[in-house]
């Protein structure tokens, strides 16, 4: 007998993710994490053949040579007789608390759970709960506010109530990465007219109202925006941190060298004639990368077995985004005249 029911309807496909995951460029700082980490749980790391505790797979082949002479050369690493062995400088660098620091390549302030009784409402920075405020503390999570009543210290937990309003929250901590060039776009079509595929609170849409008649003036449909106010002059790329941070390397003749690189614009020199911009920008210095200051090696894990020159040029690599950067190359500008 023939069956007669209906075919079962294929699984439910799940969403694309936001933006795709990617590996990092430039990893030879763990390329030097691993070789002390393996020398320091062996005892000892043959010199004629220690890649091959990597199967010669990259970074840890050839490539990672310079990082390997440099750790022997600043006594990170010892040899005798033909044996790799942990040095001075890294038990000085790295032996605190057995070795904590090397062991662990990743390391993250701890969160802590929100819960209204026992429901989970999300997750938040412990800096907030330690900042000093006038008035009760209150939470901003899953999309309202929350009136803190207890902070479990021991267990990471914080237990709410539902408030009216007062609700204020910290999305991110320690060094600020900025937008990527998608997420910059997609709000840049959304101050063009793009309405979101979600459902928005009414306190949302007012305001994307607001966002749009204050914000929106920096955008434009058919091209990137240079406008004027006095001697600020910002070109509106609307492209992310690390693209912005490329363009300001690319086109350093016309850029404000006192600048830190912002997610929605690039500050132009404030004498800069349109002229000039045609010309800067008919010949990008490519081969340029980010400027990378001390501060920022200095919050690059285990930089300290890297030289100086090796790490920063692992910085600049990750904080560029030349993709990024050669789109908003491709599109036209639109000088504004009047200021805004």
């Amino acid at each position: 007998m023939r069956n007669l029911q209906s075919p079962r309807p294929p699984p439910p496909q799940p969403d694309p993710p936001v933006e795709p995951v990617a590996a990092p460029p430039g990893p030879q700082h763990l390329v030097a994490q691993q070789l002390l980490a393996v020398a320091l749980q062996r005892h000892k790391l043959p010199a004629a053949d220690w890649h091959e505790e990597w199967n010669g797979l990259a970074p840890f082949d050839a490539s990672a040579r310079p990082v390997l002479e440099y750790l022997l050369t600043a006594g990170f690493l010892e040899q005798d007789s033909g044996i790799y062995f942990i040095g001075e400088q890294a038990e000085k660098r790295f032996g605190r608390r057995h070795f904590m620091d090397l062991t662990a390549s990743f390391t993250a302030p701890p969160q802590f759970t929100v819960l209204h009784g026992r429901t989970e409402i999300g997750h938040t920075d412990p800096a907030l709960l330690v900042e000093e405020r006038e008035g009760p503390l209150r939470l901003l999570l899953a999309g309202r506010s929350w009136h803190v009543t207890y902070v479990d210290w021991r267990r990471h937990r914080v237990f709410v109530e539902a408030a009216e309003s007062g609700g204020v929250a910290k999305w991110q901590t320690g060094t600020v990465r900025g937008l990527s060039y998608r997420l910059a776009q997609a709000m840049r079509e959304v101050l063009l007219g793009a309405d979101p595929a979600v459902g928005l609170t009414r306190r949302a849409q007012a305001g994307l109202v607001e966002l749009r008649e204050t914000e929106g003036r920096f955008t434009h449909p058919e091209a990137t925006l240079i406008t004027r106010n006095g001697g600020d002059v910002r070109w509106w790329t609307w492209a992310g941190f690390r693209a912005n941070a490329t363009l300001t390397a690319w086109l350093a003749d016309a850029v404000d060298p006192l600048q830190r690189p912002a997610d929605s614009y690039v500050r132009l020199r404030h004498d800069l004639t349109q002229e000039e911009w045609a010309q800067a920008r008919s010949k990008p210095r490519k081969e340029e990368l980010p400027q990378v200051s001390a501060a920022a090696v200095r919050g690059l894990k285990f930089s300290a077995a890297l030289p100086d020159d090796l790490a920063i040029s692992v910085l600049a690599a990750r904080l560029a985004d030349t993709d990024g950067a050669d789109a908003v190359l491709s599109e036209r500008t639109r000088w504004e005249s009047e200021p805004v």
